[in-house]
């Protein structure tokens, strides 16, 4: 049985629909998707999904009914991973024993993704070795499972990026992924988290990096940072700041240059 067979097994064991299931992480056509097996849910998602039914992870990703000496193990590992407790979750995945047909797959996701989790911690701190040590064991852990994407390895090569610089250069920019991460962030209402993703860009001359880095300053209310980006910017987006910069200098008040872009956009 499937992981979509076993989401809607235990779904309709429960007595949920759809939406109920569902709440506000996911949509019902997602879910549905998953349902039939058109879908693979993210790890996230799983594990959201598992505990609203009540069920461990790994209930799921077990697609036949063989026992396996790990499933104690692993059920274990999925509410370690559920709390954050990376920690513990570590020293239980170091007793893991491989090869298994069952929990393979699982296994070596949750250690990319425990070891991601503290390497990032470790950047922070500043504890360099530790911290490409890790990195390493999620590249290796990353290419034993097909569950590994390739948001999880632009997360291991931006770490990679902080921890060690001359890596970058060897892999060439990170300005693509910084910036859509910026992006992201800023959707989501987060502009610090999307500022210091800008912060991180190497080309501060790019009109793209400029015209997101007005919308940021724009979304904190700092107008006067925002028209600098944003003027910087017009040449290459016109379409884009002309608006943004009236709104920026009737907030500071010079109504003069609100005019100015004001009659630049009716002419559009």
């Amino acid at each position: 049985m499937d992981i979509g067979s076993r989401l809607k097994q235990a779904r309709l064991e429960a007595g949920l629909s759809q939406r109920q299931l569902c709440g506000d992480v996911i949509t019902r056509n997602m879910l549905s998707q998953i349902e039939n097996g058109t879908a693979r849910p993210s790890m996230d998602t799983l594990t959201f999904l598992a505990g609203r039914l009540g069920k461990g992870v790994s209930y799921f990703l077990e697609e036949d009914t063989v026992t396996s000496p790990n499933q104690p193990l692993m059920e274990r590992a999925g509410m370690l991973w559920e709390k954050r407790e990376l920690g513990e979750l570590w020293q239980c995945l170091s007793g893991y024993q491989a090869p298994d047909a069952v929990f393979d797959r699982e296994y070596y996701l949750l250690k990319a993704l425990a070891a991601l989790t503290l390497a990032e911690q470790t950047a922070r701190e500043g504890r360099v070795p530790y911290g490409l040590w890790l990195l390493e064991e999620a590249k290796q852990s990353g290419a034993r499972t097909p569950y590994y994407t390739a948001a999880l390895e632009e997360q291991r090569l931006l770490i990679l990026a902080r921890l060690d610089p001359d890596k970058a250069m060897e892999m060439g920019s990170l300005d693509p992924h910084l910036l859509l991460r910026a992006r992201q962030a800023l959707k989501q209402g987060n502009t610090r988290l999307a500022l210091r993703q800008l912060d991180a860009c190497e080309d501060t001359s790019d009109p793209e990096f400029l015209l997101l880095r007005g919308d940021v300053f724009f979304a904190m209310g700092d107008h006067l940072q925002a028209a600098q980006c944003y003027r910087s910017a017009e040449k290459a987006f016109p379409d884009k700041v002309i608006r943004q910069l009236e709104q920026c200098y009737l907030a500071m008040e010079d109504y003069k240059m609100a005019y100015h872009y004001a009659c630049l956009g009716r002419k559009e």
